[in-house]
């Protein structure tokens, strides 16, 4: 949600960042780096050989998404939340989040935006938003075809009847797209996690038949006024929850500031667990609510 800048990616620039990805969390290839209890990470590259990503020097590649998987240890299958980092950042700066949805026993996939991310070369590039909500469904689609094939690290993982979409910042703008723009939507989508989001240009009428949104915004975020969040969270359907954390900004409640960060831990999970797990709706709404750091309006 900042300026445009940037202008594209290489074969190499791909083949570096998954370095990176890998290096960051510490995962080797073959799966025998530490990794804290409970749960497992793989990298996956997925590479959408229906849509190309122009070079610098005019050459066009096929569009690479770098997709980092956290799921439990244990058997079993579990929902699957898909997760959009925002604008010149990467699913690292989400670890804590992400690591707590997964102990609470959802597979979570990060994809790494090809141009919007941190380590996009020549510069992140905010005009390729547009092409996000593709690489999310294009994320889906091949985590479901891993899933299914016999002896596949994510075989009889995932439960393709409860799958959520979430995202933070321009990552939210994505999610929202997906969940319920009408030129976006993935119909295979449960439940909505919009931290800090806004509409997509001309994103037009809700779908009627969108999921369940959870809105989250900060009351004092200089990046995505809360205007911004209260707009589309009046246009959606019901039902839906706005969590607003008082007097906190645009990243640091996402990514590392206490309390903030423990509610929006306990909150996303109590929503996702009443959605996609028939958990408690009383457990979500008090989550919510904690005087004097965060309110919660309820639509159900």
């Amino acid at each position: 949600m900042s300026s445009p800048r940037g202008w594209g990616v290489s074969t190499a620039g791909v083949v570096v960042l998954a370095a990176t990805v890998v290096g960051t969390l510490g995962v080797a290839g073959s799966g025998s780096a530490k990794r804290p209890p409970g749960f497992d990470v793989r990298v996956f590259r997925f590479v959408d050989h229906t849509r190309t990503i122009a070079l610098p020097d005019g050459r066009r590649i096929d569009r690479t998404v770098v997709t980092i998987v956290r799921y439990p240890s244990t058997g079993g299958q579990y929902p699957l939340v898909v997760f959009g980092h925002g604008f010149a950042l990467t699913p690292a700066t989400y670890a804590r989040l992400l690591r707590a949805w997964t102990r609470a026993g959802y597979v979570v996939a990060a994809p790494v935006f090809p141009l919007g991310n941190a380590n996009a070369p020549a510069g992140p590039n905010e005009s390729d938003l547009v092409n996000q909500p593709a690489d999310m469904r294009f994320v889906i689609t091949r985590l479901l075809a891993r899933d299914t094939r016999p002896g596949g690290v994510l075989e009889g993982r995932i439960d393709p009847r409860r799958i959520a979409i979430a995202g933070h910042s321009d990552g939210a703008e994505t999610a929202l797209a997906v969940a319920y723009d009408n030129r976006y939507r993935d119909a295979r989508v449960r439940a909505a996690v919009i931290l800090s989001g806004a509409e997509m240009p001309a994103m037009g009428s809700f779908h009627r038949n969108g999921p369940p949104l959870l809105a989250m915004q900060g009351t004092a975020d200089p990046i995505n006024a809360p205007d911004n969040t209260l707009s589309y969270y009046r246009l959606a359907m019901r039902p839906k929850f706005l969590v607003l954390l008082i007097g906190a900004s645009h990243l640091p409640p996402y990514a590392s500031e206490e309390p903030q960060l423990g509610i929006v831990e306990r909150v996303t999970i109590a929503f996702l667990d009443h959605y996609l797990k028939r958990g408690s709706l009383r457990a979500f709404i008090l989550a919510g609510r904690n005087p004097g750091l965060s309110t919660l309006e309820a639509d159900p």
